[in-house]
């Protein structure tokens, strides 16, 4: 180690470095890439300080005359950046090391000029360093050594095109040095892909991870969480501590909360611009304010002197946030306690975090108001002022307060005075087991004109009756459903009330009639548990008969015929011009007809009657049948051969009709279908020869809507 360096950290006050310190610290490292994860508090800012110090210095004990950037740390946050940045300038203040700072919310005319007149050592987020390369204010060409600090965070928080692209324009020929809490796939890929040969470092502790931090889990009631919150703060009176929550909101409420109570506090959250996040931590720093109530902005790499106290008010959604936010104390050697107010709603959730991250917490008492004024007491009582001496300009003042008041007068205007600079603790509602419901007691039982059969169920009779009858849910004991009738047990002290809410007539919501009786009829002893009764159709409305079942469809029968693979020409006798074709008796439905679905026309199909005549439903085209002409197609003019099935005929020859169809020898007709000899029609839908249809499966000839529609008839 420089010695530089090495007088910075004695003078400091450090004794002894970290497992981890020592690692990145040895010289057989010395200008190689490190991948190293160390949990949080174990000190890697000042490892990796003490690692890259080799590839700044060289042989030399001190930096020259600032020029260029030599390092780059890169770190997920505004704070940590800021953070990063005092500790770098203190261990190289001997070394006359130039620290520069790049990150958002500040004002980027004054990071310019910094860099500008020259800089060592530049701590930069990712978005605002990206910002300075491409204006052109970050020079990278003398770039040594590259670090990414909480790089898992860095990629957590969608820096990884920001973090790519700075890597790409850094020298081929540099130091990379990655610091992780935990080493993920994402982080093994980045590692492979910009460090060369990377010594792996996995410092671990010898004792298990935050050995120094006291884990306690506090369950208390919905309503009584922000009030173990200040219990639990006047409990420990830490010099500081951090209360942490999920959301903006939870931050101010908390914070707004604790400051009418007397609280010196501050909030920190991702709304607030950087300087008030600044002047936050700061007054943290220099006693002004002892609470801090902070989103998870707060959870990494944040290290404030003597914080003995972490709080979470409201529990984190993974297990590595709630070790980087207990990682806050327990730092350094330090003990610290970590509470977690885990309500009813939350437990199944504190069990799982806790279980993933291998803590095994205390389940303990919320601090009661009497908890905490005794151990207010307790230290009064242990105030090093009961041991200094009283000095020459307080005797007089002294002499005149024992001379006037007696001893008891003096020790209660101490107790007064002491109490009144501490906030009063909470009152908390207790134990959270629910109350064994009480004996019901005496009791009358009604009958209520609604059973199965009318869709009455307990829990459409309790709201009821409470809300009609006058009653509460304690006054209301067994409720017995039967077929067309109800029965409700109801405490004899609250009968008056439900008659004086009834009236005379005893009705509940207009319909429902209630009826004193002796007992429960037999049979309903018990819950019935009969079937439900059918629940009536969407359609289906009271007092309308419901008609006949439609009667399940038929199959359409055909008539087989052998077809021909190929006709030969010979076969194909002439067509007679005046002649009309006879078709073939078939009991299947004549081409050209619609299938019927009522009347006796139905029934005649269903029947499958062998009747050619019968009647069978509304033809498909109106007017006349086409007059007789040669088979349509090859399969029809084998089937004329052979004397059987349906020759379709068609139209007389004309004039080359359209496209698709058409009539013969008018206009071409419309692409998909259209009026025979009108214009061209649009859509893929619609009634022959009506306006272009709706979307496809809509009603024939209708209003042209949809995107599948065409423009209306008679234009192109």
């Amino acid at each position: 180690m420089k010695q530089a360096l090495a007088t910075a950290i004695a003078d400091r006050g450090y004794t002894s470095l970290t497992p981890v310190q020592e690692a990145v610290g040895d010289p057989a490292h010395a200008g190689a890439d490190l991948l190293v994860s160390a949990q949080t508090g174990s000190g890697k800012t000042l490892g990796f300080g003490i690692a890259i110090a080799p590839t700044l210095l060289g042989e030399a004990e001190a930096f020259g005359p600032a020029e260029v950037p030599l390092a780059l740390v890169i770190a997920p946050t505004r704070e940590l950046a800021l953070q990063v940045k005092r500790e770098l300038s203190w261990l190289y203040a001997g070394a006359g090391a130039v620290v520069a700072s790049c990150v958002g919310g500040m004002d980027m005319r004054d990071e310019r000029r910094a860099l500008a007149r020259g800089a060592h050592i530049v701590v930069a987020t990712p978005g605002r360093l990206r910002d300075h390369i491409l204006r052109g204010s970050m020079e990278m060409q003398g770039i040594r050594a590259v670090v990414l600090d909480e790089a898992d965070e860095m990629l957590d928080l969608g820096f990884r095109e920001e973090l790519e692209f700075i890597l790409g324009e850094a020298p081929q020929e540099r130091q990379t040095l990655l610091f992780s809490a935990t080493v993920p796939p994402a982080i093994a890929e980045l590692a492979k892909s910009y460090q060369r040969d990377a010594v792996r470092i996995e410092s671990k502790a010898d004792t298990s991870q935050h050995a120094d931090i006291e884990y306690l889990a506090m369950a208390v009631a919905e309503a009584d969480l922000e009030h173990c919150v200040i219990n639990t703060l006047r409990y420990y009176e830490a010099p500081n501590a951090i209360v942490f929550a999920n959301t903006r909101a939870t931050v101010g409420r908390i914070t707004t909360r604790l400051a009418n109570r007397g609280f010196k506090v501050v909030a920190l959250s991702g709304e607030l611009s950087q300087q008030e996040r600044t002047n936050a931590l700061q007054a943290m720093r220099d006693g002004r304010a002892r609470v801090c109530v902070a989103t998870d902005v707060a959870a990494r790499g944040i290290d404030l002197p003597n914080l003995d106290l972490v709080v979470h008010a409201e529990l984190p959604g993974s297990h590595e946030t709630l070790l980087h936010r207990s990682g806050r104390t327990g730092r350094a050697g330090r003990k610290g306690v970590s509470v977690l107010v885990v309500t009813p709603r939350s437990r199944k959730k504190a069990l799982r975090v806790l279980g993933m991250a291998q803590i095994t917490a205390k389940w303990a008492e919320p601090p009661s108001a009497e908890a905490v004024q005794a151990r207010d007491a307790d230290r009064m009582l242990e105030d090093p002022v009961w041991e200094e001496a009283p000095r020459e300009e307080e005797a007089d003042a002294i002499a005149r307060l024992v001379d006037r008041f007696s001893p008891e007068l003096l020790a209660a205007a101490f107790l007064r005075n002491y109490t009144s600079q501490h906030s009063a603790p909470e009152e908390l509602s207790g134990d959270l087991k629910p109350k064994p419901r009480e004996e019901f007691g005496a009791s009358v039982w009604f009958s209520v004109s609604q059973g199965r059969n009318q869709g009455a169920e307990p829990r459409r009779l309790l709201p009821m009756l409470c809300k009609g009858g006058g009653l509460t849910r304690d006054d209301i004991g067994a409720i017995r459903v039967g077929a067309d009738e109800s029965y409700v047990e109801v405490r004899e002290g609250a009968v008056k009330r439900l008659r004086d809410h009834l009236g005379a007539d005893m009705t509940v919501e207009g319909r429902t009639r209630l009826a004193q009786v002796d007992g429960v009829p037999e049979g309903l002893d018990r819950p019935a548990r009969g079937p439900k009764p059918e629940r009536k159709g969407r359609f289906d409305k009271p007092g309308k008969a419901k008609g006949p079942a439609r009667p399940k469809r038929e199959p359409r029968v055909e008539q087989a015929m052998e077809e021909p693979r190929k006709a030969t020409p010979e076969s194909v006798p002439a067509p007679a011009a005046p002649a009309q074709p006879t078709q073939a008796p078939s009991s299947a439905p004549q081409k050209g007809l619609r299938k019927p679905r009522h009347g006796s026309a139905a029934e005649t199909y269903r029947a499958g009657a062998a009747d050619p005549s019968a009647p069978m439903g509304k033809p498909r085209r109106k007017g006349p049948p086409p007059p007789p002409g040669k088979p349509s197609s090859k399969k029809n003019r084998a089937r004329a051969a052979e004397g059987g099935g349906d020759a379709r005929p068609v139209r007389k020859e004309g004039k080359p009709s359209g496209k698709f169809g058409g009539k013969p020898g008018g206009k071409p007709a419309g692409k998909f279908g259209g009026k025979p000899g009108g214009k061209p029609a649009g859509g893929f839908k619609g009634k022959s020869g009506g306006k272009p249809g709706a979307r496809p499966g809509g009603k024939p000839g209708g209003k042209p809507a949809g995107k599948f529609a065409g423009p209306k008839r008679g234009k192109t």
